[in-house]
């Protein structure tokens, strides 16, 4: 029986080896006499780690089905996939939870068109922003402006 597992060295073979390194390390490196005791700890450590299997990813992407994605879209809210609740817009409630847009896309899968704002709630937004004259060159001059502030001149 095959296995690819490369055999672990004992505690023996791992303190000889940190004490070459840290023997190595001192011959061309100043090191205080109280700080030997804690460099061959670290180095130790180390090796150790080295030894020990990888760790396995903290976050594996939850694929979900388009099915479910449709369903997530409404023209009034959009249901998050973190807690299943319902929001108009999603931008300060990943970021509640330590997320970006792309990260959310990421962990879940999303497409790069998936909508992060609510479509009713878009339109409601972009109807306010026409009304007020945004987006129209000189829309901003055709207002009245206020009377310049400041000492008048004597004549």
């Amino acid at each position: 029986m095959e296995t690819d597992e490369i055999p672990s060295p004992d505690a023996h073979e791992l303190t000889d080896q940190a004490a070459d390194i840290v023997a190595a390390y001192v011959t061309r490196n100043h090191v205080a006499a109280s700080e030997l005791p804690v460099l061959i700890q670290t180095v130790h450590a180390a090796l150790v780690a080295l030894t020990q299997p990888p760790a396995e990813p903290a976050e594996t992407v939850e694929k979900l089905t388009p099915a479910q994605i449709r369903r997530s879209v409404t023209p009034d809210h959009l249901v998050s996939f973190l807690d299943g609740k319902p929001y108009k817009t999603l931008k300060r409630h990943l970021s509640a939870h330590g997320l970006d847009v792309y990260g959310y896309r990421a962990r879940f899968g999303l497409p790069a068109d998936y909508p992060m704002v609510a479509a009713s709630y878009a339109a409601q937004r972009s109807e306010l922003a026409k009304t007020i004259g945004l987006g129209r060159p000189g829309a901003l001059q055709t207002r009245t402006t206020p009377p310049k502030r400041g000492r008048r001149k004597v004549a």
